[in-house]
């Protein structure tokens, strides 16, 4: 007659096995002060991107462990900033929640690189930023030689046609270049009879309504411009000021 044994509780044979090594209030003891070590830990890092740090530091990583598809150099980072209407600047100025994915990506560079990390830069658009009046960050490490290491990504990815919103933004040639193709698009849009009225429109009279339109929209985009205080995408990328 085989005899029935009772099933083995994997629960309890863990608390088992703990209660041998320790007692129960030792423990949690253990338990708080490793809760505490790390709460410590993640308070410094966030101290660390809270001031930024200077603009010649640079962090020493052991480059074996290194993912090369995370290292870029400043010319790369630059040229994002302005096809998309970015800042990168130092993360002092960035005044949206740190996520804790980011300490964490943080506290593991530090771990495998035996480094403490500082200099931290952040890629984002500018409302993002607590800039000085005058949808995805991207933290950054300084490596040196102008090379920057990307710690962690966070957020939604920009909106498909953003490269394309900010293209007239860019630089002044792009600028004018869109105030040309909108005054072009309105100049269409008027009725050929509405200023002339003897016939079809002329080439020279089509010339002339263009002209004015062009005058008009371009007016109005460097009143906005200068009542805004805006500046094009290759000069304010870098800049800490707001109305640039």
């Amino acid at each position: 007659m085989m005899m029935n044994l009772p099933r083995t509780n994997i629960e309890k044979q863990l608390l088992k096995s703990r209660n041998k090594r320790k007692k129960e209030d030792h423990f949690l003891q253990e338990i708080h002060s490793i809760f505490k070590e790390n709460d410590k830990i993640d308070t410094a890092i966030l101290h660390k991107i809270a001031n930024g740090g200077d603009a010649e530091d640079i962090n020493f990583f052991n480059f074996d462990l290194l993912e090369t598809n995370r290292i870029f150099h400043i010319s790369d980072i630059e040229k994002i900033c302005v096809n998309y209407r970015l800042r990168f600047l130092s993360s002092k100025y960035f005044k949206a929640k740190i996520p804790y994915d980011a300490i964490m990506a943080i506290r593991k560079l530090e771990n495998d690189h035996k480094t403490s990390l500082k200099g931290f830069r952040i890629i984002a658009p500018a409302h993002l930023f607590k800039l000085d009046n005058a949808d995805d960050p991207l933290l950054m490490a300084p490596m040196g030689n102008e090379y920057y290491y990307l710690v962690h990504k966070w957020g939604n990815d920009l909106h498909p046609f953003r490269k394309l919103l900010m293209w007239p933004f860019k630089q002044l040639e792009n600028f004018i270049f869109s105030m040309f193709v909108l005054s072009l698009a309105i100049t269409f849009l008027i009725p050929d009879k509405l200023f002339f009225h003897a016939g079809e429109q002329s080439l020279s009279e089509f010339l002339m309504i263009l002209f004015f339109v062009f005058k008009w929209v371009g007016g109005l985009a460097i009143f906005y411009g200068f009542k805004k205080g805006k500046n094009f995408s290759e000069t304010i990328w870098e800049s800490k000021y707001y109305n640039a």
